[in-house]
């Protein structure tokens, strides 16, 4: 890869990060990236890898998916080199991230991930965010994997009801 090309998508990818106020999934910034046209999969995995090394991202892995945070030297080098990025592309990314910041946000706000804490008993963590902060986070204890794997799929799904549920039981009066 042409080490212009490299960092351009670097800059690509930084300029997003740096437009969004949550984590993006690589999922999320792969499908971008390739719907475009910018570049390919494994090109995109490779820069994401070098701005981990480099300190411009951080990443945090819930379950399969990794999320991606630009830090502050991230953003000290985007500022240098802001000037790097074409307006076009410039454009497309906050057209994208106009059409889909709502959409995104919402993937993400909602997590659920578990581990074994001890032999037959796994810890569920249950979260829905906002702006970054819990608005509810649950611990469940399971006897087996395959119960935390099912009530981490479900979560996303049922999280809201959930969380109207105890919102509307824990506000009501005691008898």
């Amino acid at each position: 890869m042409q080490p212009e090309a490299l960092m351009l998508y670097k800059l690509i990818i930084l300029y997003i990060l740096d437009k969004v106020d949550f984590p993006l999934t690589n999922v999320q910034l792969t499908n971008f990236i390739l719907e475009k046209g910018y570049t390919n999969y494994f090109n995109i995995q490779q820069v994401l890898s070098e701005l981990l090394e480099d300190h411009f991202l951080s990443c945090k892995t819930i379950r399969n998916s990794s999320y991606y945070e630009i830090t502050a030297s991230g953003g000290e080098t985007l500022s240098f080199f802001y000037h790097e990025i074409s307006d076009p592309i410039k454009e497309d990314i906050d057209a994208f991230l106009r059409d889909n910041k709502y959409n995104m946000r919402e993937e993400n706000s909602t997590q659920a991930d578990y581990y074994e804490a001890k032999k037959n008993e796994y810890i569920t963590v249950l979260k829905v965010l906002e702006r970054g902060s819990p608005i509810i986070e649950i611990h469940l204890s399971v006897p087996s994997e395959s119960e935390a794997s099912q009530i981490c799929d479900n979560w996303s799904k049922k999280s809201s009801e959930i969380y109207a549920k105890i919102f509307s039981s824990l506000t009501e009066e005691a008898e």
